[in-house]
């Protein structure tokens, strides 16, 4: 399938905010708002990689799980 940029960010967010929801500390991570800001800045292929995906959990199953 293909994704856009915009969506591959929302699926990045949704997973952060996800993995940091119960065990989030303001002075080591970033808020929702500041990781998303972050992502934007970053190519396609720079958010691709941010996914962690590859052969044991590819990128669409991640996209399917998050976006």
């Amino acid at each position: 399938m293909n994704y856009t940029k915009q969506q591959l960010i929302d699926a990045l967010v949704a997973e952060y905010d996800y993995l940091c929801h119960d065990d989030f500390d303001p002075d080591v991570d970033l808020t929702t708002e500041e990781y998303r800001e972050m992502l934007k800045e970053m190519t396609f292929d720079e958010l691709v990689e941010e996914t962690s995906t590859g052969e044991g959990y590819t990128f669409d199953e991640f996209m399917n799980n998050w976006g």
